[in-house]
């Protein structure tokens, strides 16, 4: 008799053990939310001295403004670093990327925040190097919204940063001179 009571007790306790639900950690419910932030900036000055050549190199006082850029890209722990294909942004980014030790990727400026690109900087801490009319393009089509006018074309100090947490987005301009 002693012997079914014991079955029967543990008989009771597999099924109410199985009746049971185990509830997941909320870590394993709730996605990550990663911060993804992005530095946009223009080219250094350019070598205006040919009107005709759609390619210039940097001035002197251009090579100055990159090497200014490193500087105040140092303590950044940058991911990846976006420039045009052009000359003058190429060599804006060099010092920068050659510090961290990060290859520069080329964009098409006209393509830049699509899905592909938003998929492969989710999450990082990104550079990108573009010119008067698509840097502020591209900070507004990051922001959603038509913040940021063209910038004047003797204008190479502006500095957009934009951080995206989730559905939350804010932005800084800074002008480095």
């Amino acid at each position: 008799m002693r012997h079914l009571y014991c079955m029967y007790l543990l008989l009771a306790f597999c099924m109410i053990s199985c009746n049971q639900t185990v509830e997941p950690p909320v870590e394993a419910i709730t996605p990550e939310v990663k911060t993804t932030t992005y530095y946009l900036i223009r080219h250094a000055e350019k070598d205006r001295s040919d009107p005709e050549n759609r390619n210039p190199e940097l001035t002197e006082e251009g090579m100055q403004r990159s090497l200014q850029w490193s500087n105040v890209f140092a303590d950044i722990p940058l991911d990846m670093v976006y420039t045009t294909n052009y000359t003058r942004t190429k060599s804006t980014a060099y010092i920068t990327s050659k510090s961290k030790s990060l290859e520069m990727t080329i964009y098409d400026p006209r393509q830049l925040y699509d899905a592909d690109f938003q998929e492969a900087t989710h999450g990082k801490t990104v550079l990108v190097v573009g010119h008067s009319n698509t840097t502020p393009s591209l900070a507004n089509a990051m922001l959603g919204e038509e913040r940021y006018p063209s910038i004047d074309d003797t204008n190479n100090g502006n500095l957009y940063i934009i951080t995206i947490t989730g559905d939350t987005k804010t932005s800084q301009l800074l002008h480095i001179n």
